[in-house]
């Protein structure tokens, strides 16, 4: 949505963009079998969530923003969703953007006259994708249809009788249907009975209880090893047998020593090795992912890569704030254990080793533990105005935030990608 994106009326060149930037948010596309397919990119220039200045400014901002971070390290090398004007098209300004991994989003204000249909021919023979946003059928679209290889309809904006009224009006067997704004359980399972490939919301973060279920019997095992990981220093005698008898998250810890994204590679062959060799500020980040990879095996794989970017950010916040790093990264990591284990977080709460605020943090109380987390939670939803709360309410730095987050991201990707 172009409403995503604020910039300056000023020009600037990308090297200057890139000390002004405030936010850069990725939100993902999920497959049917919870895959990350790709992500739409998010970026925003100012303080506030109204739209200030000319359009089109506005839609290079994120060409250019896209260039100064590199898609490559935003998205690992999967799609990139980006928005573009009809001006961005007609003026092939995406030229500059790898186009393998690159889909153009044509907006829906935009006219699909003669010069912007061949525009996007030409982008397409280049070897760019096309989607069509918050698609509503007309015949004038008809060209534009021909050409997209996404047509994305959004769930808020469009009721069931509408949505099927759409789809019996698209050729078949044209473009890949991609279902925006599901939020739900009930959204994703409407979706998929009418026929659409991709989803685009929050529902994986939302997992439906069907009924009443306890914790599994070894949730408690590792929850008394995130217990002992709070404890400074380690009490190894205690520990290491702890981790040692479950021989999965073995076998994920003496990955991760090995990962590029936490700096060691180093051969080790027991729990104990691993923790002389990383110390204990390393190993507990180690092990609480371990134990996080665990308890999501049989989820979407999105939803730890977003609960590891949450505790890397909240880590790295934390001093601004005056907060525990250890303890803030675990907040951020258990942030998303109800999506992990399909339990609401009223009952998992209470059996964290957690202090009494974190737990309430958790819970969803405004407390200064939970500073970072509120902050981190509105940036993944594009909810400007939350984060700027935030920011002001709390005397913290836009820009650095940002940075924050750009580096969680970036490290999140290469940890997750060295130890699959």
């Amino acid at each position: 949505m172009a409403s995503d994106f604020v910039r300056d009326s000023k020009e600037e060149t990308p090297a200057a963009e890139a000390s002004t930037l405030r936010y850069m948010a990725r939100q993902p596309i999920l497959d049917r079998s919870g895959n990350v397919h790709g992500y739409e990119l998010l970026f925003r220039d100012g303080l506030t969530n109204s739209f200030q200045g000319d359009l089109e400014k506005a839609v290079v901002a994120t060409v250019d923003n896209a260039v100064v971070f590199g898609l490559e390290y935003l998205t690992f090398g999967r799609s990139a969703f980006i928005n573009c004007s009809s001006k961005t098209l007609t003026e092939q300004l995406p030229r500059i953007l790898p186009p393998a991994i690159t889909v153009l989003e044509v907006l829906e204000t935009v006219e699909p006259t003669p010069e912007l249909i061949q525009a996007c021919r030409l982008l397409k023979a280049l070897g760019f994708r096309i989607a069509l946003d918050d698609f509503i059928w007309e015949p004038r679209f008809a060209p534009l249809v021909e050409l997209a290889d996404y047509i994305k309809v959004d769930f808020s904006l469009l009721k069931h009788e509408e949505r099927l009224m759409l789809l019996k009006q698209l050729p078949r067997n044209s473009a890949t249907l991609l279902a925006e704004k599901v939020e739900t359980h009930e959204d994703y399972t409407q979706a998929c009975e009418e026929g659409f490939r991709l989803f685009q919301g929050y529902y994986f973060c939302y997992p439906e209880v069907m009924e009443k279920r306890s914790i599994p019997a070894n949730t408690h095992f590792h929850l008394e090893i995130l217990q002992q990981l709070l404890n400074d220093p380690l009490d190894l005698q205690h520990l290491c047998p702890l981790v040692e008898s479950d021989a999965a998250l073995t076998y994920r810890l003496l990955r991760l020593v090995n990962s590029v994204g936490f700096g060691f590679r180093r051969e080790v062959s027991s729990v104990h090795s691993a923790l002389v060799v990383v110390g204990d500020d390393a190993f507990r980040r180690m092990a609480a992912l371990a134990i996080a990879s665990q308890m999501n095996s049989s989820r979407s794989a999105e939803i730890l890569h977003t609960a590891l970017v949450r505790a890397r950010f909240c880590e790295t916040a934390a001093p601004v704030c005056q907060l525990n790093t250890a303890e803030q990264y675990l907040l951020g990591l258990m942030s998303l254990f109800p999506a992990m284990l399909r339990a609401p977080m009223d009952e998992i709460a209470p059996m964290l080793p957690l202090r009494k605020e974190i737990r309430e943090a958790l819970s969803g109380m405004a407390l200064p533990e939970r500073t970072v987390l509120t902050w981190i939670e509105s940036h993944e939803r594009g909810n400007w105005p939350a984060s700027d709360a935030v920011v002001q309410s709390s005397g913290l730095n836009g820009d650095q935030m940002a940075r924050f987050y750009v580096e969680a991201v970036r490290w999140a990707d290469v940890v997750l990608h060295e130890a699959a």
